[in-house]
């Protein structure tokens, strides 16, 4: 189902996301000729520049307060056993002017994953240059440099991990993650994948999936977020960024003893407990749960109580169980994504309800939850091993709530009243037969006066209605468990006087023995 992530841009890649900004009809997204004209006027010069000044590309770029825009891909998403296959580094001014492009590839020195997402062959690192090999152009943009990515501490685990293998010890550098900040830029956004934050500025994703083209687009947010004229106005500790690096002592040389690079088999073993885990849970039959994850919002996840620094992780969560469930090979993606960006096991525990609830609430945003909903609620909530009472409690709240408001205003029985027992918001009632009494209409007006209507009679279900055409088996289950049947002309007096919810202590109706 969905493909091993193995590069930022993976994460938050250019395949148009099936949710777009709720604000795509702005102006600014709507008429992307005129937003990309302005994003090129302002990208072209410095803030301070008449229009006139053509665009600085120079490689002196020593001593400059700058930004460095890194991206990389690379075989798999675990720094500690995957390498990197391709980096590139995207020098800007402190106003996000681009002063030099540099980008290779990299001989990750065994397999380089899956080439159908990031288009890198065994061939094409045959003979591409080692890490050792680029340490001096790298260092060279990096020192000195505030560095920025869509997803910083994802990008940066990798490139810390290559420094450690040859025993350097790569600084804390100042580092601005476009991915964060696009919550204080771009609020309105659902999702903020590299190609949804770059159409809701105005700029296309070009060459995606490679590690030049996607570094190139997340200079494009960086210089719409520094720009003082569009959208709300730079952070004051983002524009200070590239002096604060400037003032960090770079390692002239190595420091540590090289280290080796952990086998993939090891780290599959350190990660062997949580994928099974995952793995039993799983659902061989799992449902669809598209509609919920075309809904979801990370910031409603946030809201909901996901810690920081866990977008990403959410972003990868919601790919993962689209078609709710979880494989062993993407357990082991989470874990990775989940180790990249630093987050503990309370934190990923902390991030898997928030999702859960997240979820919950917009099924609940219509003011109804469906059967189909819950169940794919109660499925996903047990694949993350979030508490069994939690989605339940939440939706039985909701739902007597909507009993509540349903049942408000209802008039009293009539004095003369000679149906029996009433119908009551919340009852759950089955229809056989009765086609030629409108059926349809039947079943969807008490659905809207909130009278549940299902498949199948049980113990719970409070009338069986019924013109006698059918004799199947609902009827013989509802003389069993001595279910009340009524004609549809009779359920329709019923509905015209419908009462208030019953209790929520009133007990189901016991079966005869």
């Amino acid at each position: 189902m969905i493909r091993q992530v193995v590069g930022v841009s993976d994460l938050f890649g250019t395949k148009c996301p099936r949710l777009l900004p709720a604000w795509r009809d702005s102006p600014i997204s709507s008429s992307k000729d005129h937003a990309m004209g302005f994003l090129d006027r302002f990208r072209s010069r410095s803030h301070q520049s008449a229009d006139e000044m053509p665009p600085r590309r120079t490689t002196d770029i020593d001593g400059l307060p700058r930004f460095a825009v890194l991206d990389v891909e690379t075989t798999g998403l675990r720094p500690a056993a995957h390498r990197i296959a391709e980096i590139a580094v995207v020098t800007t001014d402190a106003h996000g002017r681009v002063l030099d492009e540099w980008a290779t590839r990299l001989n990750p020195q065994g397999p380089v994953g899956a080439t159908e997402i990031h288009g890198i062959t065994q061939a094409d690192v045959a003979d591409a240059p080692l890490f050792a090999d680029v340490l001096v152009p790298l260092n060279r943009r990096l020192a000195g440099a505030a560095v920025v990515a869509h997803n910083a501490p994802f990008d940066l685990a990798f490139l810390r991990a290559e420094y450690r293998r040859l025993g350097w010890v790569l600084p804390h550098v100042p580092a601005l993650c476009t991915l964060d900040a696009s919550q204080y830029h771009l609020p309105h956004l659902d999702r903020r994948r590299l190609a949804d934050c770059c159409w809701a500025v105005g700029t296309r994703v070009s060459g995606a999936h490679s590690a030049l083209g996607d570094a190139t687009a997340t200079a494009s947010l960086l210089a719409a977020f520094m720009h003082p004229n569009w959208g709300p106005s730079p952070l004051a500790e983002h524009v200070a960024l590239p002096e604060q690096a400037s003032r960090l002592r770079w390692p002239a040389g190595p420091t540590l003893e090289p280290q080796e690079t952990l086998s993939d088999t090891a780290v599959q073993g350190q990660s062997t407990r949580a994928r099974a885990s995952l793995r039993d849970q799983a659902s061989a039959e799992a449902k669809a749960l598209v509609e919920l994850i075309d809904r979801f919002s990370l910031a409603d996840a946030l809201d909901e109580g996901a810690p920081d620094g866990s977008v990403t992780y959410l972003e990868k969560l919601a790919e993962v169980l689209e078609d709710g469930e979880i494989t062993d090979d993407e357990a082991a993606d989470l874990k990775g994504v989940a180790e990249a960006v630093g987050l503990a096991e309370a934190d990923v525990a902390s991030a898997n309800q928030a999702f859960v609830l997240a979820l919950a609430h917009e099924a609940l945003d219509d003011g109804k939850v469906t059967r189909a909903e819950r169940n794919e609620l109660l499925h996903i909530a047990g694949l993350l091993d979030v508490g069994p009472k939690v989605v339940p409690a939440l939706l039985d709240h909701a739902e007597q709530a909507r009993h509540n408001r349903l049942s408000a205003g209802l008039g009293p029985l009539p004095d003369d009243w000679q149906h029996g027992e009433p119908l009551r918001v919340g009852d759950k009632v089955v229809f056989t037969g009765c086609e030629r009494h409108d059926r349809v209409g039947l079943e969807g007006r008490s659905e809207e006066l909130g009278v549940r209507v299902l498949g199948n009679v049980s113990t719970k279900t409070t009338l069986l209605v019924s013109d006698g055409t059918m004799d199947g088996g609902k009827a013989q289950k509802a003389r069993q468990l001595d279910v009340r049947t009524v004609h549809p002309d009779e359920y329709r007096v019923l509905l015209d006087h419908l009462q208030p919810s019953r209790p929520k202590t009133a007990e189901p109706r016991p079966a005869p023995s």
